[in-house]
């Protein structure tokens, strides 16, 4: 049966007025039912799904856990020994503190952490680092060092280093996880000139970096390869403009990724490792 709907004219009498004035107080009184029910819902429905928060204490960030979720990888490779250390060389780095060290001023750096016996450069935006605050003579010395990606896609090692007036920067994983070289010879950055390589680094795998420089050479390894094997005579040697020239004199930084460092060693040489 069809139902018929009518709509009374009340506005005309005291009686009405007061009809509509108690329709007006019940409607005010269902909907602040109806407002209370729905945020018993949404707490009910909150707590559900927090069940694992107590109460007054906020959940935290999944970035938190993406940020620090590398602790047991870095443990296991703090753990591993160092394939190749030259023992007559000075370390830089004593493994327990920064001193000798200062945290590069990069604009948005991330934090530099010490984890057992490891300098970790947090991935910044995008650079993070350490420069040595002692001297380092300009030519006729080899550093070398354990370097690993733990996470990221660019260079986890980018080592700047004086050469006789000049300074230039030695890089590793860079332009996407896999160039290798100088930056820069003759104004050309690692991309460009005859030092470019790729080598396809893994993540969470350590490196032993060497570098020479005498007085007209400069000489990179990486594990027992020579990668780099550059006369300078008549070179002009530069870093690269940018922030990457706060790492000088002597620096290590890291572009938009994750990285370890150990066994940072430093000694004198009287010349290049090979003539050729």
């Amino acid at each position: 049966m069809r139902k018929n709907f009518y709509i009374f004219p009340l506005r005309n009498s005291r009686r009405s007025g007061r009809i509509n004035s108690d329709m007006k107080q019940k409607l005010i009184r269902l909907a602040l039912a109806l407002s209370a029910m729905v945020v018993v819902a949404g707490c009910e429905s909150d707590r559900l799904q927090r069940s694992d928060a107590s109460p007054g204490i906020a959940l935290p960030p999944v970035e938190r856990d993406v940020k620090y979720g590398d602790d047991v990888l870095l443990a296991t490779a703090a753990a591993q020994p160092s394939g190749i250390v030259d023992e007559g060389a000075r370390r830089l780095f004593d493994g327990q503190s920064l001193s000798g060290w200062r945290i590069t001023p990069f604009s948005a750096a991330g934090p530099v952490e010490l984890k057992s016996g490891l300098v970790v450069l947090r991935k910044g935006q995008p650079f993070t680092g350490i420069s040595y605050t002692n001297k380092i003579p300009a030519t006729n010395y080899e550093v070398s060092l354990d370097a690993m990606r733990v996470s990221g896609d660019d260079f986890f090692c980018g080592l700047t280093f004086p050469v006789r007036d000049s300074f230039c920067s030695f890089i590793m994983g860079g332009w996407g996880g896999s160039l290798v070289g100088l930056s820069s010879l003759d104004g050309s950055d690692a991309s460009e000139n005859e030092t470019t390589k790729f080598i396809n680094f893994e993540n969470g795998h350590w490196y032993h970096v060497r570098l020479r420089v005498t007085e007209h050479k400069v000489e990179a390894w990486i594990e027992q390869k020579k990668v780099v094997n550059v006369v300078t005579t008549g070179r002009k040697l530069t870093v690269r403009f940018g922030e990457i020239e706060q790492s000088k004199p002597f620096g290590i930084a890291a572009w938009n990724t994750t990285a370890a460092l150990r066994e940072i060693r430093f000694r004198e040489v009287s010349g290049p490792a090979s003539e050729d």
